[in-house]
């Protein structure tokens, strides 16, 4: 049987009927280019990043010493009333350099930012944090009439006209503008929105993705695909960059520029993962109409091994290694990414639980960990049946895909460590 399976005729005929009645969704995308503003410019751009900071932290503020003292919150209306008030006088009256609206999405924003954290669905539940100054500076213009664009110049309220590199042409109907600063250097973000019609996928193929870290990831189809290891690859440069800036005097010239060396760093690492998973993401979006991946835990998976005084952790040297190794991967952004892209273009993915899958055989589906001697090596105690492990746990990711598929089940390997399955038993699928 292909390690490759088709779609099936129920995915094929829901997509059809919709093809059929002319089925449209709504698409949002975001264009990112860098900007090339003048030194007069950039010198705005921090202003304007500074104060917006300094009003969340301000209203921030007061709300947390509310919470404290058992009083209700200020929301977004009560907080837009007092932040007019406070452009109004003397001593916060450099407000008013600001454009009122970037100024009113950052309360909308710390607004939000406190119903996630009192909202009962919201799987993680925090207070916001007080915002630092060159950490995460932006602010975002939420009007699309103020917002004017010409080839590579956009035109923004009292920046004026700023260049920007325009690698590509804007598609879709634009809906604000975000600028941010990353590594000394201040990018835009274009949001828009399209309305296109929904299609079929152009292939007819699904595959299952085991993500690991020997490498990155091993297809269903007996591919395997490396991992970059960005973070490794840089690791003894930035150390030997962060203990220069351990010797400097804080805050000094100096230090400011060591500084500035480590968060370039930084983003080359970033960079590097960022390419590698966008290429890969495309390349096996483009490829298959569905893709299986494991729901893993990468929180818990990189838990510490440290423990406590009282009882402390065993291999905690060996364990913050392998911790490293799996933030590394960054498999929670990958699967983002092939997430939006199968949607955009008609396919699905589908997220199995990964207990047993590396235990079981995708031949005679036996669960026994003795099956897997070695971290490369499977061979079946029952049927003897072998393969390299991280493409054999690929065929069963893919299999659990097809139950998920067929009948709903959230995982098909659930019940085989109760009962495994007899080859004569088995169902093709």
């Amino acid at each position: 049987m292909s390690n490759t399976q088709c779609l099936p005729d129920l995915i094929v005929l829901e997509i059809s009927i919709g093809q059929k009645y002319n089925i449209t969704m709504i698409q949002r995308k975001a264009y990112k280019f860098r900007l090339r503003p003048t030194p007069e410019q950039e010198h705005q751009l921090h202003a304007i990043a500074g104060h917006c900071r300094f009003l969340w932290n301000k209203v921030l503020a007061l709300n947390l010493y509310r919470l404290e003292n058992k009083q209700p919150l200020i929301w977004y209306h009560e907080a837009d009333y007092w932040s007019k008030r406070w452009k109004a006088s003397d001593e916060y009256g450099f407000l008013t350099e600001v454009p009122a609206q970037c100024l009113q999405q950052k309360l909308m924003d710390l607004s939000k930012a406190f119903r996630d954290c009192f909202d009962k669905n919201q799987p993680l539940k925090r207070l916001p944090c007080f915002k630092r100054r060159g950490c995460s500076d932006g602010f975002r213009f939420p009007e699309p009439k103020q917002i004017h664009i010409d080839n590579r110049r956009v035109k923004l309220p009292k920046l004026g006209w700023i260049r920007f590199i325009k690698s590509r042409a804007l598609v879709g109907n634009l809906k604000n503008a975000t600028i941010t600063r990353t590594s000394g250097k201040w990018y835009i973000s274009f949001q828009v929105e399209q309305e296109i019609k929904k299609t079929i996928h152009p292939s007819k193929s699904s595959v299952g993705i085991d993500l690991g870290i020997a490498s990155f990831a091993a297809l269903s189809t007996g591919k395997q695909i490396e991992s970059v290891l960005a973070f490794k690859a840089w690791r003894h440069k930035l150390a030997k960059a962060q203990r220069r800036l351990a010797k400097k005097k804080k805050f000094s010239a100096n230090w400011k520029k060591q500084k500035a060396k480590i968060q370039q760093i930084h983003s080359t690492i970033a960079n590097i993962r960022k390419d590698f998973q966008h290429k890969l993401s495309t390349q096996l979006s483009k490829s298959h109409a569905i893709i299986v991946v494991e729901a893993l835990k990468v929180k818990n998976m990189s838990a510490s091994a440290k423990g406590t005084n009282d009882s402390p952790g065993k291999n905690v040297i060996a364990k913050s290694g392998l911790n490293r190794a799996i933030l590394d991967q960054a498999w929670g952004e990958f699967k983002r990414q092939l997430g939006y892209k199968l949607n955009w273009l008609g396919g699905e993915l589908i997220e199995v639980p990964a207990m047993y899958t590396s235990q079981t055989c995708a031949v005679c589906k036996h669960v026994d960990k003795e099956s897997r001697p070695t971290q490369a090596h499977f061979c079946c105690t029952h049927c003897g049946h072998t393969d390299h492990a991280d493409v054999n746990a690929a065929k069963n990711i893919l299999a659990a895909g097809h139950a998920v598929l067929a009948c709903g089940e959230e995982t098909l390997v659930s019940s085989m460590k109760q009962e495994p399955l007899e080859m004569g038993n088995l169902v093709p699928a």
